[in-house]
């Protein structure tokens, strides 16, 4: 067991306490779009102290190779974060919780070299963290890759699923626990280490490849949770606190946003993981089909404007389209021209619009939209009846009617945006094409509803244009 009461240095003890600390609170600031920049900076802060503290009181081979390796990262995160387009977003994240459970798998598996190559014989407690690190964090390195690659497009963002699927995984995983079990309780055998090592880098692929892009937000806050659990396995593998502490802070706040996901889903995690959501079934083919007996209202950006520019009450529904043609800053002058033509104008936000949780909040803030203007699905939804004009912008499964009125639509049950039941909606689209969920929008079909096709920022820029003629 670890004695964290043993011989650190009190500067030590102190300074781990303080990033413990900052962490802490930094976590609680992220839970905001005001207070996250600060949240943020506070929990780098308390990382740099715990690195620091770390590498004087261990034994360190070479401070050289360290200091080149750190400042090599930091360069490379430092480009990353400032080149990266804000459709990427979730795939940069995505990779950062790859390369988490990637590196907390690497320190299990050289711990375990050490240890079974001359090394000190481990206790029952260390060669159980050794075995968690491995297999959270293989499964969240490949698992995390293969969220990447779909949410890049590189691999089909639809469920990939064969038969037996689910009883592959189980049995799968079942034998990565008896190999697990026979490495702490017998032999610590290199080549049965290598099979464990080898069968969780491949569960990690099979856990993610039936998983569709509809779903994508919450299999990203659950990989991050599993990075964190990673982190906090190789936490006691070294017996540092402090990574014990920060592994343990985002693996709950991880499982925690995964639940709020699924609850905003009106889905089961079980269902989420298991379930192929998103898979082209016959009977949503057929409804996408269909749309050739419908009629949509399409108009020009002179007709939308004449609407909106006598507007008094507006809403903004953000989706990924949003996100896709870089058009937060134009719809930011949008509505800023529309404010001072008198209307009151919201912004309506839903927990799983985007690519990952949060995603709409942090485009919105990079465009400087008013915090008080953003309004999550419980404050907006009772907005909409009272509303002259929704506008959405590239968002399509969370704000379609029939989560709330088709038993028979896989999304029925899902809380959507109310955006049907204001007077006027405009609906900003590239196409006709279905959403993440491959499943057709009725609110596309709606007599209120005006559909305005093409590129959202060029549609937002024509449309800032006619307003400002009206």
């Amino acid at each position: 067991m670890i004695d964290f009461t043993g011989s650190l240095p009190t500067l030590i003890q102190v300074s781990y306490l303080v990033a413990a600390g900052l962490f802490i609170f930094g976590l609680k600031r992220l839970g905001s779009v005001a207070t996250a920049k600060s949240g943020n900076l506070l929990a780098a802060t308390g990382m740099l102290l715990a690195v620091v503290a770390t590498l004087v009181d261990r034994s360190v081979i070479s401070y050289g190779m360290i200091a080149a390796s750190m400042a090599t990262g930091a360069v490379i995160g430092a480009v990353v974060a400032r080149t990266v387009k804000m459709t990427a977003m979730p795939q940069m994240v995505a990779i950062f919780n790859g390369l988490g459970g990637g590196a907390s798998a690497l320190v299990a598996s050289a711990e375990f070299l050490r240890l079974s190559t001359g090394g000190p014989a481990a206790s029952l407690d260390v060669r159980i963290s050794i075995i968690l690190g491995v297999l959270i964090g293989a499964v969240t390195l490949t698992g995390s890759i293969v969220a990447y690659l779909k949410l890049e497009e590189r691999i089909n963002t639809r469920p990939i699923t064969y038969p037996l699927q689910n009883a592959l995984n189980l049995v799968l995983f079942l034998a990565i626990v008896a190999l697990s079990l026979y490495l702490i309780g017998v032999e610590p055998m290199l080549a049965v280490f290598l099979a464990v090592l080898a069968g969780s880098l491949l569960l990690g692929v099979l856990l993610v490849i039936p998983i569709g892009g509809a779903d994508m937000p919450v299999v990203i806050s659950l990989l991050n949770s599993y990075s964190g659990l990673a982190a906090a396995a190789a936490g006691f593998v070294l017996g540092n606190a402090v990574l014990i502490i920060a592994g343990a802070l985002v693996g709950a706040s991880g499982i925690i946003l995964t639940r709020i996901m699924s609850k905003a889903m009106n889905r089961s995690l079980t269902n989420i993981i298991f379930g192929a959501f998103g898979t082209l079934q016959e009977g949503a083919a057929a409804g996408a089909g269909g749309q050739n007996d419908k009629v949509v209202r399409e108009v020009t950006p002179e007709e939308a404007a004449m609407i909106l520019g006598y507007a008094r009450s507006v809403i903004v529904v953000p989706g990924y389209g949003l996100a896709v043609a870089q058009a937060q800053h134009v719809v930011r002058e949008l509505a800023d021209l529309l404010e001072k033509r008198g209307a009151d104008v919201k912004y309506a936000i839903h927990p799983v619009a985007g690519r990952m949780p949060g995603h709409m909040n942090v485009l919105l803030a990079e465009a400087d939209v008013p915090y008080d203007r953003l309004y999550d699905l419980d404050q907006i939804n009772s907005e909409f009846e009272r509303a002259d004009v929704a506008i959405v912008v590239g968002a399509n499964d969370v704000t379609n009617p029939a989560a709330r009125n088709s038993p028979d639509s896989p999304l029925y049950g899902m809380p959507i945006l109310n955006v049907d039941k204001a007077r006027s909606v405009l609906f900003l689209k590239r196409s006709m094409n279905p959403g993440f969920a491959g499943i057709d929008n009725d609110l596309f079909y709606l007599e209120k509803t005006m559909m305005l096709f093409g590129d959202a920022k060029q549609s937002l820029t024509k449309l800032v244009h006619e307003v400002e003629s009206v």
